[in-house]
């Protein structure tokens, strides 16, 4: 395997990083962080504790009263900073991601590395502009006017699957907004997230304001989420954990963001650029080694046009070099663990007795067969009601069904729990305005899928959560919208007054 990041001495002071340092967890448990292209273990750390929680909570309230009182140039000088850190240290993060997480050295050095100093430059400028509604005389004896506050400090859990860009996408707006953060990365991928603390630490934010504590979601999580002193929980996650992270933070009346699952539809209708539509179809659906909330999963294909389609997905996925994630040339890594390629596995090995398997459907052998892998992976043949068209599979692996009417298109689109991405494939543009518009998902990309920006939002209907990431947007999760109203008219016995005591 090809040159890896050596992170057992970069790491030595622990996986926890509170009030501005390095620390270890005192659960008294440790864990493994596995480089899942090799199944070896990368790095022993010791979890967090719920006294770490808080420790770590205690850490950003006391950071908080200076921070929120920072003015927005302060706030955004220092962000500012902190993208100047990233940048200059892209090639040890885009190292440390590909060797947590088995992706690709060209995605993290070309994807999650560059979006993550995209966000952060984003948010700097962002913080200038918080603002709410301007001054005006509404009751005509008052000025009202609206101000955007810090909401305190927030919780935020984030996934495995981007551990760098979920960070930040937590991190970024919360800071901006003038609140201070712990944030709880997945016990699988925290390296990345400790080394965006500790850049932001070196970038000049003050202690306290960026926390990360490693821990066990049933214990520093759910403490996390349920602490009196969180102001707010950020998940992003699965459903069904999104579920148990609502009951815990409801219980406590906390504000609550969620950006869970998804089972992105493809929709490509029969006058659509069949090349481009084939080639979108393989890069959404393997990206992240299909690992990704938005990939794209359901390819519904009008009839004129699917037997082409499958034939060319199949040839195209027949290309795609797996191998060691630091090899440039190689196109797929594996998935994030042995148990999440057994689970994908699984998967396709029961759609093998109501569907067909096209391609792929296997692990890989050979010099790859202690790691994580597993082929690009095409089925037709499932009903709309199978397993493998409902449920959210989380690896390489595209399901493709044809459809006749552009009705049942957009219908079978929306026959899905979930609502967080979806794309249209067509060269009319009324045809691509109207599936913009029926499809229930909060992104829909037309003859194209998967580009995200900084400037616009990410989130979803339905199951797939509520509440934006990126954006100007998101301010509205991490701030209280307080109404100002001033009256004007010195006047002691006011004539509403009447309507409760006295006459006119």
């Amino acid at each position: 395997m090809g040159n890896r990041f050596q992170v057992t001495d970069r790491f030595a002071d622990g996986a926890q990083y509170i009030g501005g340092r390095p620390r270890h967890g005192t659960s008294g448990q440790d864990h493994h962080v596995i480089d899942p292209a090799t199944g070896e273990s990368v790095l022993t750390y010791a979890l967090a504790s719920t006294a770490d929680v808080d420790a770590a909570v205690a850490a950003a309230e006391a950071a908080l009263p200076a921070w929120a009182g920072a003015t927005p140039g302060e706030r955004a000088e220092a962000l500012h900073r902190l993208a100047g850190v990233l940048a200059e240290r892209a090639d040890d993060f885009a190292r440390v991601e590909s060797l947590q997480c088995g992706k690709p050295l060209k995605l993290t050095t070309e994807f999650d590395v560059p979006g993550t100093v995209d966000n952060t430059a984003f948010f700097a400028g962002a913080a200038r502009h918080l603002q709410g509604q301007s001054a005006g005389e509404y009751s005509g004896d008052h000025t009202s006017y609206v101000r955007r506050e810090p909401i305190g400090v927030i919780g935020s859990i984030a996934p495995w699957n981007y551990p760098l860009q979920m960070a930040a996408w937590k991190i970024l707006p919360a800071v901006a907004a003038g609140n201070t953060v712990v944030l709880k990365p997945a016990e699988l991928t925290p390296l990345t997230s400790l080394m965006f603390a500790e850049a932001a630490t070196a970038a000049g934010l003050p202690d306290g304001v960026v926390n990360i504590v490693t821990g066990a979601g049933r214990t520093a999580g759910e403490h996390l989420v349920g602490h009196p002193s969180v102001a707010m929980t950020s998940f992003t996650g699965s459903t069904a954990v999104g579920k148990r992270v609502a009951e815990i933070a409801t219980a406590t009346v906390k504000r609550l963001h969620l950006e869970l699952g998804g089972k992105a539809p493809f929709v490509v209708f029969d006058d659509a650029d069949l090349e481009a539509a084939a080639h979108g179809a393989v890069a959404a659906s393997l990206i992240n080694t299909g690992q990704d909330c938005t990939a794209a999963t359901r390819a519904y294909v009008q009839r004129p046009l699917f037997d082409a389609f499958v034939a060319r997905v199949a040839e195209l996925m027949e290309t795609v070099r797996l191998g060691d994630p630091f090899d440039p040339a190689t196109d797929l890594g594996p998935l994030i663990s042995h148990a999440q390629r057994d689970r994908v596995a699984g998967f396709v090995e029961r759609a093998r007795g109501y569907a067909t398997v096209v391609t792929g459907g296997e692990a890989p052998g050979g010099d790859l067969k202690d790691g994580a892998y597993y082929r690009p992976t095409l089925i037709t043949g499932a009903a709309q009601d199978s397993e493998v068209v409902r449920s959210e599979i989380f690896g390489p692996v595209l399901v493709a069904l044809p459809f006749d009417s552009d009705d049942e298109g957009i219908r079978l689109a929306n026959d899905t729990p979930y609502g967080l991405a979806a794309s249209a494939w067509s060269r009319d543009v009324y045809r691509a305005g109207r599936a913009t518009r029926e499809i229930k998902a909060g992104c829909v990309w037309v003859n194209d899928h998967i580009p995200i920006i900084s400037e616009m939002p990410h989130g979803g209907y339905r199951a797939s959560g509520f509440g934006k990431d990126m954006s100007v947007y998101s301010f509205e999760e991490y701030t209280q919208v307080k109404h100002v109203m001033y009256d004007n008219t010195a006047v002691a016995a006011k004539d509403w007054h009447r309507t409760i005591f006295g006459d006119r």
